[in-house]
């Protein structure tokens, strides 16, 4: 049996869990106070998953990056795959939030979107 001490990041509350294992199988999760605390323990042990952010390089917008992010988890061991996709890209003004910046980021079938608004350089002067 092993067991595994982690702070969930499931609510606000940041509660200890332990989890037991047994074989790589989970058979014990104490200490969590909510429902997500038992998915994230039970998820966190056997296949950790991570939002990855970053900024991308902005051509002719009235900011020069653009923040970023995966629209969803991916695996932990992708973490540095991702970031690898975004190396060198660059998008042009105007951005818009939600726009797919990289589909299908390292072959993990996740987006990566822009999480934030970039004007074009010059757009809204009267």
């Amino acid at each position: 049996m092993e067991k595994r001490e982690l702070i969930c990041i499931g609510c606000p509350l940041g509660c200890p869990i332990t989890v037991t294992l047994d074989g790589g199988t989970v058979t014990a999760v104490e200490g969590n106070t909510c429902k997500r605390g038992d998915d994230y323990a039970r998820r966190e042990v056997t296949n950790p998953t991570r939002i990855v952010t970053s900024t991308v390089t902005v051509e002719g917008g009235c900011d020069r990056t653009v923040s970023v992010k995966t629209r969803t988890d991916v695996p932990k061991s992708m973490i540095f795959d991702c970031m690898r996709a975004l190396r060198g890209v660059k998008v042009k003004a105007p951005v818009h939030i939600g726009d797919v910046i990289v589909p299908d980021a390292a072959g993990t079938g996740v987006d990566i979107v822009a999480t934030s608004e970039v004007e074009q350089q010059g757009a809204g002067i009267v």
